[in-house]
């Protein structure tokens, strides 16, 4: 039997209905799920604050996922995809708000700086709800 090795990447700032729907449709595609963690700087980079929850403590809440195998750390420097290197996916499954890094990744894979692996796209879970920005700001 031919395994296949799953990669999903997020900030998983405080897990929720819909980061549990990612997760198991990814889970669907092979039988090893590797979930990578954005470090809090680059959080901060991206989206200009950083998370609620530490690197650490986002890690500990994966790991409670029954339906992810390993959890890592992601690169410190955005870009630059070290832990893709590392890992070699079959597949990177995104989230369905993931374009920028989608983008970044096809351009990547084309210019022969990461080998060649297939990436699909999540669909979204009650997407009008189930966002990290709209549930935090139900919470406060």
């Amino acid at each position: 039997m031919n395994s296949k090795k799953i990669l999903i990447f997020g900030v998983f700032d405080g897990i929720h209905e819909g980061h549990l729907s990612f997760i198991a449709e990814a889970k669907k595609l092979g039988d090893h799920l590797v979930a990578i963690v954005a470090r809090d700087s680059v959080v901060e980079k991206l989206k200009g604050k950083i998370p609620c929850e530490t690197e650490v403590e986002r890690i500990e809440n994966l790991l409670k996922v029954p339906e992810i195998d390993l959890v890592l750390l992601g690169d410190a420097e955005l870009g630059t995809y070290n832990v893709l290197k590392e890992v070699r996916p079959d597949i990177i499954f995104l989230g369905y708000d993931q374009k920028d890094l989608e983008k970044d990744l096809n351009k990547k894979i084309k210019s022969g700086y990461l080998e060649k692996m297939e990436i699909v796209g999540g669909t979204p879970h009650k997407e009008e709800e189930m966002h990290s920005s709209i549930i935090k700001k139900k919470n406060k």
